[in-house]
């Protein structure tokens, strides 16, 4: 049985290869961190090592039961690869799922606990919900989270400082397409899209994959990056 099913995932892995040809976006390569207390994005930090025209992909706020399995489908179905900053509830409350976004070669970390404005908590509270999220991150993943992006962007020098001295990166973001607002259209997040990439040139790209709009527009917004030419990078850590 074990022969078998080995059979069976290497001619399912050759089939998803055949059908990664030059008509999908794809993942052009992988980045690959250190485990270690940086900062990236643009928007507040140091810039990826990323070449002009290259992007990562990247989700926050699920996982959820409505819309990351939509997102997930797009992207199998462009065969282009991402990271999801997962809350912690989030997590814990859809467990299969957040495991299904890495078993199918994403990559994860975490968007707090919560998603509170960290700055009206106090620091004992602060440091409460960066807690729980790296517990709910760590029960269904069973290593420490890589990387945290904070809610909003909303940075403290508490979290900053507890990130740092745990050897998590933060990451920011170089543009977005403000994709929170529940009357978008695939037509206007597309035009953001394109608008955010002709001024950024590359980056990080944040889009939240517990949004409706999203998920319902992600097949075209990776087609866009498609016609203009981009190159999808994966993020992983050691």
């Amino acid at each position: 049985m074990k022969v078998l099913a080995l059979i069976l995932a290497a001619l399912a892995g050759t089939a998803s290869a055949a059908g990664c040809g030059p008509d999908k976006l794809n993942t052009s390569r992988t980045l690959t961190l250190k485990r270690e207390g940086a900062l990236y994005g643009t928007n507040q930090h140091a810039a990826l090592p990323l070449a002009k025209g290259e992007v990562v992909l990247t989700f926050d706020d699920g996982p959820s039961p409505e819309n990351t399995p939509l997102v997930l489908k797009a992207l199998s179905d462009q065969c282009a690869k991402a990271t999801f900053f997962m809350i912690g509830q989030q997590i814990a409350q859809n467990t299969e799922l957040a495991k299904r976004v890495v078993r199918e070669g994403h990559s994860a970390g975490i968007h707090s606990d919560t998603h509170p404005h960290l700055a009206t908590l106090t620091v004992e509270q602060q440091l409460e919900d960066l807690k729980r999220s790296r517990a709910a991150y760590k029960e269904v993943f069973g290593i420490e989270t890589p990387a945290y992006r904070f809610p909003f962007l909303e940075e403290t020098p508490t979290l900053l400082a507890a990130l740092k001295e745990a050897n998590i990166t933060v990451a920011s973001i170089d543009l977005a397409i403000n994709d929170w607002i529940p009357e978008d259209t695939t037509a206007i997040l597309a035009e953001r899209l394109k608008n955010s990439l002709d001024k950024a040139g590359s980056g990080i790209i944040l889009m939240h994959d517990a949004n409706g709009p999203t998920a319902k527009a992600l097949p075209t917004l990776l087609q866009v990056l498609k016609d203009k030419g981009y190159k999808v990078v994966h993020l992983e850590w050691e």
